[in-house]
């Protein structure tokens, strides 16, 4: 059995579904933007792996260079050639990122951009703003210790006057920060956040695991005009394979050599290859424009569905590439997500919906129409 349900904890069903009831619950197969679950039903998703996918399910590309990964034996003594080969295509792509460091997961990933930040600094606080994943470094759960949460400040998105607070009280190693949450940062906290990291000379880490090359090569930092010093990403470098990185200048990214980062499958050919293919797809196809069409016809979709059925909805949340859609209450979201499932579509009630490159405008144009079928079939029981 696994305690819990799943080992990713937002794939519970009750996390996906609330207590609705003949919602799936496992699945078998993925294939560009759609999945099978264990009874052969065909659902649309939006959900991507929780983002991890932008290209969809099995990209011809990725798997190419996956299995030929694969048969060169996936892993060995030796630091593979692979590995500076994407290190060096991130620095020509990415502004910024002259040195770069591999690892598994992001959580990994933004811990070791804090370790990086403290060596430099000789400080240890660290002032986050977002999820940064279930490390003691980041998390209040049961469990964590009392030391870790006394050295770490967590503050509300886009509110300047905690920023300031958080940062005037004690010296600050890093300000970790996701640069879009439930919306797009405003003008005031991307300047309250370039001048308070100029000013407390505290490192600027940009957890870009959601928005990285997602938004373009520059991420969610280009877009809105943060000036980070240290970049974080994930999710779709792999687009499924388990692969993130942490870069930026490298005099700083230098400190890394002053500590110990390190994982004993950071370094295997399948993930570096895979990325490897995706950032070549990016660059083919122009995939960062066609997410943000897509997901620009997406979020005016369920924006209208928000002005039509104001009894179930209250407001589309998010940005063109990641949103999702707000209901009344906890209780209706889940009803949603339930009503979507039966129709055929897996649709997150809550943090986030992602487009996709096999998100053509007639799928997404079929997942607003069974969205907004199930919320007219709610509006029509109130």
């Amino acid at each position: 059995m696994i305690p819990g349900f799943t080992s990713t904890g937002s794939k519970r069903p009750d996390a996906l579904f609330g207590d609705q009831a003949g919602v799936p619950h496992r699945m078998v197969r993925a294939k560009g933007c759609r999945v099978w679950d264990t009874e052969g039903r065909e659902y649309l998703d939006t959900t991507m792996a929780l983002g991890a996918v932008s290209l969809g399910y099995g990209h011809p590309a990725v798997a190419e260079a996956a299995t030929a990964a694969i048969a060169d034996g996936v892993v060995g003594p030796l630091a593979p050639d692979r590995e500076e080969r994407l290190a060096d295509r991130l620095g020509e792509l990415i502004p910024g990122l002259e040195a770069v460091r591999f690892l598994k997961t992001g959580a990994e990933a933004v811990a070791a951009a804090v370790r990086i930040a403290r060596v430099q600094t000789g400080r240890e606080r660290i002032v986050t703003c977002g999820y940064q994943g279930w490390l003691d470094l980041f998390s209040d759960a049961a469990g964590v210790p009392q030391g870790a949460r006394d050295v770490r400040c967590e503050i509300p998105f886009n509110d300047v006057a905690a920023l300031h607070e958080a940062c005037s009280t004690e010296p600050v190693a890093a300000i970790v920060v996701e640069p879009v949450v439930d919306a797009a940062p405003s003008d005031e906290w991307v300047a309250a956040i370039n001048e308070t990291r100029e000013r407390s000379g505290a490192v600027l880490v940009l957890d870009e695991i959601k928005t990285g090359i997602r938004l373009g090569w520059g991420g969610a930092g280009r877009r809105y005009g943060f000036r980070g010093d240290l970049i974080v990403l994930g999710k779709a470098l792999g687009n499924g394979f388990p692969i993130a990185a942490v870069g930026g200048a490298a005099d700083l990214m230098e400190a890394a050599t002053r500590t110990w980062i390190s994982s004993t499958l950071a370094t295997e050919f399948v993930a570096l290859a895979a990325a490897e293919a995706v950032l070549n797809t990016y660059e083919r196809e122009n995939v960062a424009a066609h997410l943000t069409n897509v997901g620009e016809r997406f979020y005016r979709g369920l924006e209208k569905i928000v002005s039509e059925y104001g009894e179930v909805t209250k407001a589309v949340r998010g940005i063109a590439e990641f949103g999702y859609l707000e209901c009344v209450d906890d209780e209706t979201s889940a009803v949603l997500a339930a009503k979507c499932a039966a129709k055929g579509l897996i649709f997150k009630r809550n943090a986030y919906n992602f487009v996709s490159l096999a998100h053509q405008e007639t799928v997404i144009d079929d997942v607003l129409q069974r969205v907004g079928d199930a919320v007219d079939e709610m509006a029509r029981s109130t």
